[in-house]
C-alpha cells in the first residue's frame, strides 16, 4: 500500500510539476518598447499598431524618449534591468545607436529598430538586431513624380509664367537619413522628368514639427510672396504647418480662391483631410500599421528562438539585415 501511495503522490507531483512548467512557458514575454517622440504625428499611428498587434501576445513597457537621447538612454538602462525578454527601439539619435546596441548585445536580448535608421553596418554586429523601415529615397522619387503630375496638370501653377516651378522646401532634420534622402530625390526626379525646378531661399529644417514649419512659412511668405509656387514638405506634420501660414495669407482656403501645391510624406489623418477639402495636394503614404505589425511579428518570431522573417511574407534588402515596409502616393481627385 505505501508503495503505491508513494507511486501516486509521484505522478500527481510530476503532473503539478508539468502544469506549472506549461502555464510559465505559456507566460506573455515581457517587450520594452522606445519611441523617439510620442507626438510625431506618423510615430504614433506606429505605436497604436504595435499596441494592437501585441495585445494579448506580449506585456509592453513603452517609453517615451521625449526627443531626447540622454533620456532614451536612460529609459534602456531601465529596461535591460528589468530583463526584458525583447526590445523594439525607435532611435532618438540613429548616430547614436552604436552605444545603444553595445548595451543591448551584453545583455543577450533579442532587438528590432524601426523607422530611423541606424548605420546597418553597425546593426550586422550583432545577430540577434534587425530594422524595420523604408527606403526613404522611394518617398522623394514619389514626391517628384507628383510634381511632374503637378506641374503638367495645370499651366496655373507657373504664376510667373517663367516655366520654372519655384518651390520651398521643408525639412525634417538636418543629419537624419530619411530626410536627406526625401529632401535630394523629391527634387531630383521632377528634374529628370522635365520639371525646370528652383528653389526660393534656404531649405527649412523644421524638426518634422508643425509649428516650426508654419513659422518658417510666415518667414518665407514675408520675404516672397507671390515668387512662391510650390511647398515640399518631408512629412505632412511641416506641410500642415505650412498650409496654416498660407490660410494666413489668404491661400490654400477651403472653397477655393488663391491655392499654391503643397506636397507632404505619411498620409496621416490630418493631411488626407485636408486633401479631401482641397487645400493640399498630396502625400506619400508611410504605412504606420504595416510597420507595426512587421515589427511585432519579428521581435516575436526572434524571442520564441525562431528565425526572424520566420512565417512571414517578408523578405530582408541587399543588406540582409533590413525589411522595407513600400510607399505609395496619395493624390486628391
Amino acid at each position: 500500500m505505501k508503495s503505491s501511495s508513494n507511486r501516486i503522490t509521484a505522478i500527481v507531483c510530476a503532473m503539478i510539476v508539468c502544469l506549472f512548467a506549461g502555464v510559465a512557458s505559456a507566460a506573455a514575454p515581457n517587450i520594452g518598447v522606445l519611441i523617439y517622440k510620442y507626438d510625431d504625428t506618423y510615430i504614433s499611428t506606429v505605436r497604436n499598431a504595435l499596441t494592437k498587434a501585441l495585445d494579448g501576445k506580449a506585456a509592453i513597457t513603452m517609453q517615451d524618449g521625449k526627443g531626447d537621447q540622454a533620456t532614451q538612454n536612460d529609459q534602456l538602462d531601465v529596461m535591460i534591468s528589468k530583463k526584458m525578454n525583447g526590445l523594439i527601439v525607435n532611435m532618438v539619435d540613429a548616430q547614436a545607436a552604436a552605444g545603444v546596441l553595445e548595451k543591448i548585445k551584453a545583455a543577450g536580448i533579442p532587438v528590432v529598430f524601426f523607422n530611423r535608421e541606424p548605420n546597418l553596418d553597425v546593426l550586422k554586429t550583432y545577430d540577434k538586431a534587425v530594422f524595420v523601415g523604408t527606403n526613404a529615397a522611394d518617398a522623394g522619387r514619389m514626391q517628384g513624380d507628383i510634381i511632374k503630375q503637378i506641374w503638367e496638370g495645370s499651366k496655373a501653377v507657373d504664376l510667373n509664367g517663367d516655366g520654372k516651378f519655384q518651390y520651398v522646401m521643408f525639412k525634417g532634420e538636418p543629419d537624419n537619413p530619411e530626410a536627406i534622402a526625401r529632401t535630394e530625390f523629391s527634387v531630383k526626379q521632377a528634374v529628370e522628368k522635365g520639371v525646370v525646378m528652383e528653389q526660393i531661399g534656404q531649405t527649412f529644417v523644421c524638426n518634422w514639427d508643425t509649428a516650426l514649419a508654419q513659422q518658417a512659412m510666415e518667414s518665407a511668405l514675408a520675404a516672397n510672396e507671390g515668387k512662391i509656387e510650390l511647398v515640399i514638405a518631408n512629412n505632412d506634420s511641416m506641410a500642415m504647418g505650412a498650409i496654416a501660414a498660407l490660410s494666413n495669407v489668404g491661400y490654400n482656403i477651403e472653397g477655393g480662391g488663391k491655392f499654391i501645391p503643397v506636397i507632404g510624406v505619411d498620409a496621416t489623418d490630418q493631411a488626407i483631410d485636408a486633401i479631401g477639402k482641397g487645400i493640399m495636394s498630396a502625400t506619400v503614404k508611410q504605412d504606420g500599421e504595416a510597420m507595426g505589425q512587421a515589427v511585432s511579428t519579428i521581435i516575436l518570431n526572434m524571442i520564441a528562438g525562431k528565425a526572424p522573417l520566420d512565417g512571414t511574407s517578408y523578405q530582408y534588402d541587399d543588406s540582409g539585415i533590413a525589411v522595407r515596409i513600400p510607399y505609395s502616393p496619395f493624390m486628391g481627385k
